[in-house]
């Protein structure tokens, strides 16, 4: 067992390995204007599905169906799983008349994969195949193909399916996205089918999340005033971790934050409390819109290294205030 790092032999081979794989891929998009037709055979068939897709493989392969169905899915095409061998000992009932069928097979020839497409053809079940060859069984039963081309796998034997299996991932991701495309799937779309973990909550708006809200419980303050009056319309019993600030048309113009006030009382002493705010405040600082999302409060988190937010409407006036501390509570992001 080799300790320590990798010799160089070993990291040129791990290169090669990566290289080989992205090769594959490189390949077929280089062949998509060539290909168009088929591109727009298959995603026009998916798009004509007004059931399930339902995605299958064998092996390797049928484990990134899996995945290339959880992709549909999560893209708004509804689509489950069948393995080529259980279809036949009952499985074939999970298909309807309004499915379409996505085989996967990157020889073109797996038994159990020909054979499951014989069975739907016979019950007029569209399909749609992926295999690396044009010619083969599997494609020749089929109503739209995708071919992968000739792979050379990352396998040093060229035996173990990698690039292969890559390539046909990319392929399926693909056709996954083209046809959200052509369904005009939006962010709300992708929310409501995700809304759990950090791609739900950071998909949803910014206003859901507002726990300081103007005219409930976060004021705002003339940018005319000194930082003693400032604090004292702000009132003893604020919660949020700043001080709003307005211009004359009510528009934000700055922001006195509790690590701002520290600070300046720390250099300055008593006297910085009679100095204008105006002076001492951030002006202009980064705020979102009202229409904005819960990522892009991280986002700003994360760049911009500020921990409260003004939320303005669409005239630059405050609507509430984004305080780090209730995104950390969200756990979108990390103290």
């Amino acid at each position: 067992m080799q300790d320590g790092p990798a010799t160089e032999h070993e990291t040129a081979f791990i290169q090669e390995a990566l290289e080989a794989e992205a090769e594959a891929v490189r390949r077929i998009a280089q062949r998509v204007g060539a290909d168009a037709e088929a591109w727009d055979r298959a995603v026009t068939l998916l798009e004509s599905c007004r059931g399930h897709v339902v995605v299958s493989g064998m092996g390797k392969s049928g484990l990134v169906g899996m995945k290339i169905s959880a992709t549909l899915a999560s893209l708004g095409a509804p689509s489950h799983f069948i393995h080529p061998a259980e279809a036949v000992h009952g499985d074939l009932g999970r298909i309807r008349p309004e499915d379409v069928a996505l085989l996967v097979s990157y020889s073109g020839e797996t038994d159990e994969v020909v054979n499951l497409a014989l069975l739907l053809r016979a019950d007029n079940i569209p399909i749609l195949s992926i295999t690396g060859r044009p010619a083969s069984s599997l494609a020749r039963q089929s109503e739209a193909h995708l071919s992968l081309g000739e792979v050379e796998e990352a396998c040093p034997h060229n035996l173990a399916p990698t690039a292969t299996t890559t390539a046909l991932l990319a392929v399926g991701d693909t056709l996954a996205l083209a046809l959200a495309r052509r369904r005009n799937f939006a962010a709300d779309d992708f929310h409501r089918r995700h809304p759990g973990g950090m791609l739900g909550v950071g998909l949803r708006p910014i206003t859901e999340a507002l726990r300081f809200r103007v005219g409930r419980n976060l004021s705002v303050v003339a940018d005319s005033l000194t930082v003693r009056e400032a604090l004292a319309t702000a009132g003893e019993g604020r919660r949020a971790g700043a001080v709003v600030l307005v211009d004359a048309d009510g528009r934000l113009s700055g922001i006195l934050t509790d690590g701002d006030l520290r600070r300046l009382i720390n250099q300055l002493g008593a006297a910085a409390l009679d100095r204008p705010i105006a002076s001492v405040m951030t002006a202009r600082p980064r705020s979102i819109g009202v229409d904005a999302l819960v990522r892009d409060a991280v986002r700003l988190v994360q760049e911009c290294r500020v921990d409260e937010i003004p939320v303005i409407d669409a005239h630059g006036r405050p609507v509430g205030l984004v305080d780090v501390q209730d995104l950390i509570a969200m756990k979108v992001v990390r103290e």
